[in-house]
C-alpha cells in the first residue's frame, strides 16, 4: 500500500488532472502596499497531522515555487522579523464518498402502458481522496488573513518521478497565485 504522502502528491500534483481553484481576499486592504514577505513561524501545516504526509523535499519544492511566483509579483522574501506579509502553506488530504446509482431494464411507452422487462437500480459507493494545497497570506502588522488561494484535486495512484513532482508543484502554485494580487 502506498503511503499517504505518495497519494497526496500523486493526486494533488498530477499534471493532467484538473485543479479546482478558489481565491478569497480582504477587499479593504491595499495590496500595492505589500512589497515583501516572510514565512510564518509554522510555515507548513498538515491536515491530518500525519508524519506520512510530511516531506522535506516537497516543502523545498513548494517553497521555491512560491518564492519564484511571489517575486514575479513584486514581493521579495525578507528575514524572519521583517516583511509586510507572512506566508503559510496548508496541505491536506480528505477522504470523501459518492454514491452512484445506475438504473437497468424496464421499457415502456406512453400510449400502450408499461411493457418490457423488470426494472432495477444498483447503487455503488465510491471512496476517493482529495488533496488540497492552500496558500495563506497574513498582514505582518496585525496578523490578519488578507489573501487565500487553494487548489484541490483527486488523488491519483500514479507514482511521479522527482522531476514530474517539481513540474507539477510549480504548475499548481502558479495557478493558485494567478489571482494575486486581486484586481
Amino acid at each position: 500500500m502506498r503511503t499517504l504522502l505518495s497519494l497526496l502528491f500523486a493526486l494533488l500534483l498530477t499534471g493532467c488532472a484538473s485543479i479546482n481553484l478558489e481565491h478569497d481576499f480582504d477587499p479593504n486592504r491595499d495590496f500595492s502596499a505589500y512589497r515583501s514577505w516572510r514565512w510564518m513561524d509554522k510555515a507548513f501545516v498538515y491536515q491530518p497531522d500525519d508524519a506520512r504526509l510530511k516531506s522535506d523535499l516537497t516543502e523545498q519544492r513548494i517553497s521555491q515555487a512560491l518564492h519564484d511566483q511571489l517575486e514575479q509579483r513584486g514581493l521579495r522574501q525578507t528575514g524572519a522579523s521583517q516583511g509586510d506579509l507572512k506566508v503559510q502553506v496548508v496541505l491536506s488530504v480528505d477522504e470523501r464518498q459518492d454514491q452512484i446509482t445506475t438504473q437497468y431494464g424496464g421499457w415502456g411507452g406512453h400510449w400502450g402502458g408499461y411493457w418490457g422487462g423488470p426494472a432495477f437500480s444498483e447503487t455503488r459507493r465510491l471512496d476517493y481522496k482529495v488533496a488540497t494545497l492552500q496558500i495563506d497570506l497574513y498582514d505582518a502588522k496585525d496578523g490578519k488573513l488578507v489573501w487565500r488561494g487553494s487548489g484541490e484535486q483527486l488523488v491519483s495512484s500514479q507514482a511521479l518521478s522527482p522531476a514530474e513532482r517539481e513540474r507539477t508543484i510549480r504548475e499548481t502554485v502558479t495557478q493558485i497565485l494567478a489571482q494575486y494580487p486581486p484586481h
